[in-house]
């Protein structure tokens, strides 16, 4: 990571993404009460998206609360890896869980996650323009 030891300004994360500068006359953008979230909480969450299966289970769950048995199947993985990477989620604060008897359900903690989710199907899955 960039210090600002080696000459590069931090700014928050939304700052870089929207422009916005402290003593500008009006920002493009009204600037959140937590738009200052740390640069390595971004990254955190980027890297937990990195990684497949934690990217399969997060857009399984986009539609709803499921059980560990229930994403098994959906991912037809072991329960041991699908419980890691939901351990993995948990820790990163993507996911919340609870449990009904004997069952474990989770869901999406953060809203933000599904808006990321949202961004990337319609980057991904959007069909792609017509080249001419």
């Amino acid at each position: 990571m960039m210090t600002n030891s080696e000459g590069v300004v931090q700014n928050s994360l939304f700052d870089l993404i929207f422009g916005w500068r402290e003593g500008e006359q009006a920002a493009p953008i009204p600037k959140p009460a937590d738009a200052d979230m740390s640069l390595e909480a971004a990254a955190n969450i980027f890297k937990a998206l990195g990684h497949e299966g934690r990217l399969l289970i997060l857009c399984h769950l986009s539609s709803g609360e499921k059980s560990v048995n229930e994403l098994e199947n959906m991912l037809d993985a072991r329960q041991s890896a699908v419980s890691q990477q939901l351990a993995r989620l948990r820790m990163q604060g993507l996911v919340t869980n609870r449990r009904e008897g004997q069952t474990i359900y989770y869901s999406i903690k953060d809203q933000r996650i599904m808006e990321l989710l949202r961004a990337f199907g319609t980057i991904f899955y959007a069909p792609s323009p017509t080249q001419e």
